[in-house]
């Protein structure tokens, strides 16, 4: 599994800033629009999944020709995602990390071990 350093990272927000730049498209990634394409490419990837069934899921999505697609697709939500945390200036690893942190709090093993629905303690 590839691991997301923080030089890794760096290095491909320094490439997405070029990319945006050589194409002038800074103009067009206000935050809304941003979040916008962070949800309209999210649409393209669970449409990936539309008639898969949930038993089915992990096996369809390691053949080879399914797996192209939606890692495609998901690097199009990272990429937006990336740019839109870039653009309101905010750390993504430091808010993700934060973000973990509650999360933590609101899911507490000994309540939420096993258990899909968020425990209310």
């Amino acid at each position: 599994m590839g691991e997301i350093s923080d030089d890794r990272l760096t290095a491909i927000m320094d490439e997405l800033r070029q990319f945006v730049r050589e194409r002038e498209w800074r103009q067009f990634h206000d935050p809304k629009n941003l979040a916008m394409a962070v949800v309209s490419e999210a649409g393209e990837l669970a449409a990936e999944y539309r008639w898969v069934a949930n038993t089915d899921a992990d096996d369809w999505s390691n053949n080879s020709a399914n797996q192209n697609k939606v890692t495609g697709e998901a690097a199009d939500v990272g990429i937006a995602l990336l740019l839109f945390f870039d653009r309101i200036g905010v750390d993504f690893i430091g808010a993700v990390k934060a973000k973990l942190a509650v999360n933590r709090l609101n899911y507490p093993v000994a309540t939420s071990k096993g258990k899909s629905e968020r425990s209310r303690a």
